[in-house]
């Protein structure tokens, strides 16, 4: 059945006047963005450097749109290595104000610099006396003046067309909040494991942190055979451990080769191969594609990939086969 479409509604704006409203704000918030640049400096490593000699952690808070900022940006900071988190300013005076020690620094956001519920919990602040970073659009507001740094979030107007709902100003305090957060990651070293370690349940964190060891197949489930088995007995293993492959090995279980489908195939099209008396050593890949336990999955994930394989044995050092995996049991890591 073919999807019908309504009609417009008498009254239904104009496509051209929507897209035109949409586009005006996108250019309004980028033309922010770039004033934001150039005042990018002193007040931002000093910024930067209160975080980073801080013992405890960085409380963020802002009401309203400003709050919602805020708890994002609690919540990159501590995803990238600056332990954060948020306080509602509200709740603060009625207890919350607990949740704040002296070895922390309060990172507070507010466009006007005289949001009622900041200007009330800032005696108790102040008199711990914990460092406080504020992002205001007024330089001369009150939660600026007591601020150790301020950071100008200042614009030339809202997005908004009635100058009230705050758009540009939102985006500007974010994007400052994202600056911090990045620079503090750079200057902390912060690599994509320490990420990983704070994502492990993301598609990140199970490509960074799942090694081979926790995906393979070991003991009895590793199909292997001495290199005098049939090809009988050869296909046999494969069919029992189903990985479409199996080791061939020598008594002390060091890797002599492998014997694939495609080496099944290869000697079912080679018309002076005799099946019957053939030994799994004249027909297996020798120096076949191996890994180590201790490697990343995802790593495994490249070498098929790269060699167009299904499947790769695990070695030691030695060469002797302590696993096997193939692309089935990434995909059920969820690593490809």
């Amino acid at each position: 059945m073919n999807a019908r479409i309504a009609p417009p509604a008498p009254n239904a704006p104009n496509p051209d006047a929507i897209t035109r409203s949409a586009r005006t704000v996108i250019a309004t918030e980028a033309a922010a963005l770039a004033a934001l640049e150039p005042r990018i400096g002193d007040d931002f490593v000093a910024a930067c450097r209160l975080i980073l000699g801080c013992a405890g952690r960085v409380v963020v808070s802002g009401m309203g749109k400003s709050g919602h900022v805020a708890r994002k940006i609690a919540a990159t900071l501590a995803s990238t290595g600056t332990p954060a988190f948020f306080v509602h300013p509200g709740e603060a005076s009625h207890g919350d104000l607990g949740m704040i020690l002296p070895q922390d620094v309060v990172l507070a956001i507010s466009y006007s610099g005289e949001t009622d519920e900041l200007l009330f919990i800032l005696p108790v602040i102040k008199r711990q006396g914990i460092p406080l970073i504020a992002v205001t659009g007024r330089a001369t507001s009150s939660l600026a003046r007591e601020a150790d740094v301020h950071l100008d979030g200042s614009i030339s107007s809202e997005a908004c067309p009635l100058g009230l709902a705050p758009t540009t100003s939102t985006t500007v305090a974010l994007v400052l909040g994202d600056a911090l957060a990045i620079a503090l990651l750079e200057a902390r070293g912060f690599t994509a494991d320490d990420f990983a370690r704070s994502h492990p349940a993301g598609a990140l964190g199970r490509r960074l942190l799942l090694h081979i060891s926790d995906v393979m197949h070991t003991g009895d489930d590793v199909p292997r055979v001495p290199p005098d088995a049939s090809l009988t007995k050869a296909l046999m293993e494969m069919t029992r451990k189903q990985l479409g492959m199996t080791a061939v090995v020598d008594a002390d279980q060091r890797l002599l080769g492998v014997f694939t489908d495609g080496d099944l195939r290869r000697a079912l099209d080679d018309e002076e191969v005799d099946l019957r008396g053939a030994r799994v050593a004249d027909l297996m890949t020798r120096g076949p594609k191996t890994i180590g336990a201790e490697r990343l999955a995802a790593e495994a994930a490249q070498l098929m990939e790269k060699h167009q394989i299904h499947a790769l044995l695990v070695v030691d050092d030695e060469q002797h086969v302590v696993g096997a995996l193939n692309i089935h049991d990434l995909l059920r890591a969820r690593v490809v």
